[in-house]
């Protein structure tokens, strides 16, 4: 099958696509340029079938092929167990920010089986490794933005050290949704963080540029800015 899939991607290639696509991850070489909505494509029909045998085989020459093993897993049917070891195998091959973020948004299976995937989480969540980091913020802000979890989520964005960029921006993109959703926990989290100087100005002005903050509040936000 996976030679199926590869040849399925090839015809799908847009030059165009690839060029924009590569300057939003740089460092990767090895982008095809098929758009997204096609690889999602590919990865529901291949979650519909036989998708074990495809993740045993599948390539990972390029990097859409490696999109797709990580969508076939979030689109996969299976008890949460399973989800999480086909997970635990897959963390380690995130080599970017496209794969890293389209692959945690696509783990809803989090929504239904919360407190099991924080826990699978937290070794993640004190990786040394970026991109393993970046993981685990990436799934705090997309599923644990919630009542039960937010002192929680803003304790471990506080303690996700790493001079990685790609941490750093994850952080500060966590910390602005904890804001939007929970302005007064984060506002007190703000004044009292642990932050190093560029994520904590970075989540400043991600709150500042997002619509969903009043100008009285940026206004206020912008004067906390560190020097």
């Amino acid at each position: 099958m996976s030679e199926m899939i590869r040849e399925r991607l090839l015809a799908l290639v847009d030059e165009k696509y690839r060029q924009f696509h590569s300057k939003l991850v740089p460092g990767t070489d090895n982008i095809l340029g098929v758009r997204l909505p096609h690889q999602r494509e590919l990865a529901k029909e291949i979650a519909r079938g036989d998708w074990r045998s495809y993740l045993a085989t599948a390539q990972a020459d390029y990097y859409e092929e490696d999109m797709i093993a990580g969508l076939v897993i979030g689109y996969a049917k299976a008890d949460i167990e399973e989800i999480l070891r086909y997970t635990a195998t897959f963390v380690p091959k995130i080599k970017n920010w496209g794969i890293c973020d389209s692959f945690c948004n696509n783990l809803k299976i989090a929504k239904k089986h919360r407190q099991q995937v924080w826990e699978f989480l937290q070794p993640y969540l004190q990786s040394r490794e970026e991109f393993e980091l970046r993981f685990g913020v990436v799934m705090l802000l997309n599923f644990y933005i919630e009542d039960e979890y937010i002192d929680q989520v803003l304790a471990r964005l506080d303690a996700a050290k790493h001079e990685g960029y790609y941490v750093k921006m994850a952080v500060a993109w966590a910390v602005s949704l904890c804001f939007i959703k929970y302005p007064d926990k984060t506002m007190n989290y703000l004044r009292h963080n642990t932050l190093d100087d560029w994520t904590y100005n970075k989540s400043l002005q991600k709150i500042i540029e997002s619509l969903r903050v009043d100008k009285p509040t940026k206004q206020l936000i912008a004067g906390m800015k560190r020097k």
